[in-house]
């Protein structure tokens, strides 16, 4: 059984990553990296264990539910130990799983992006669902450092510009095709600020690359900001220890900087610079750990 031919049952059964790890016995961070494209190659015993779960009946037919009990492992028995709550939850998944079968991709909207179960991360650009894999240490730690100098410096200075860290959505052109989550965002217009969202584009974007992410970072989000009106994109490779910076008010782009560099802010006039050898010294332990890390 294929990886697509398993997202696809996942699909039909209507499994959450949550109760696929539960009934498999495979930790949900694995679950999350193998469905969402960050492990490329799992370990063959892995794969069979979610494999068994997720294989049809072999006798399993579109009325197939008449007789369930003659195909022990099949969805509806496990269904049977669902609470009620469950069951309702997993009713509403399958659902809105079957309205994705019947689209194609870019035809999606903010509709179906609501639909999507909590523990999925997605991004939806231009009618396209794009999966999230979890993040890793050296993503979410550059991100913690950065937005925190962010923070302290509008602070230190009483600004008004808000910057803030993912999980947030950014409904990026203020229409139902596309709900973008960048890694740290600053925004300087509150109006664009609401409850559920930031509607409309931040000013500076910076987004940390990982293996599943860096083709969408660096091609298709990069001309998605810029089209929005983002001020300054900051692409951020651990991989490469490497900074591109895009000043787009400026028409000055990239500059690449290494993680020795200190790098201005160009949207507060370089009065604020984050020095990413401080950042290297925050990390450096982890390239010890794993001086080669997959590309």
């Amino acid at each position: 059984m294929t990886l697509e031919e398993m997202k696809q049952r996942k699909k039909e059964l209507g499994y959450t990553y949550a109760r696929l790890s539960e009934l498999s016995g495979v930790p949900l961070s694995t679950v999350q990296k193998i469905f969402g494209g960050a492990t490329t190659a799992p370990r063959y015993d892995t794969m069979l264990a979610l494999e068994s779960l997720l294989v049809p009946a072999p006798s399993q037919t579109a009325s197939a539910s008449a007789d369930t009990a003659s195909h022990p492992g099949s969805y509806e028995e496990h269904a049977a130990a669902f609470s009620e709550e469950e069951l309702s939850h997993a009713g509403q998944v399958g659902e809105s799983g079957a309205s994705y079968q019947v689209k194609h991709q870019g035809e999606y909207t903010l509709t179906d992006y609501y639909q999507i179960p909590d523990e999925r991360r997605v991004e939806l650009i231009d009618g396209v669902i794009y999966d999230m894999s979890a993040p890793g240490c050296d993503h979410q730690l550059i991100a913690g450092l950065i937005h925190a100098r962010l923070l302290a410096h509008v602070s230190s200075r009483k600004g008004t510009c808000l910057p803030m860290i993912s999980p947030v959505d950014v409904q990026l052109d203020c229409d139902e095709k596309t709900m973008v989550q960048p890694d740290v965002v600053v925004v300087c217009d509150r109006s664009k600020v609401i409850r559920r969202c930031i509607y409309g584009a931040p000013d500076l974007v910076i987004e940390i690359l990982s293996p599943s992410t860096r083709r969408k970072d660096v091609t298709i989000k990069l001309n998605k900001y810029i089209a929005a009106g983002v001020r300054e994109y900051w692409i951020i490779d651990p991989d490469q220890r490497l900074v591109l910076v895009y000043d787009f008010s400026a028409a000055i782009y990239p500059v690449i900087y290494g993680f020795d560099a200190k790098i201005p802010v160009a949207i507060w006039d370089g009065d604020c610079v984050i020095d990413f050898q401080e950042v290297y010294d925050y990390i450096h332990f982890l390239y010890e750990k794993d001086p080669n890390p997959p590309q």
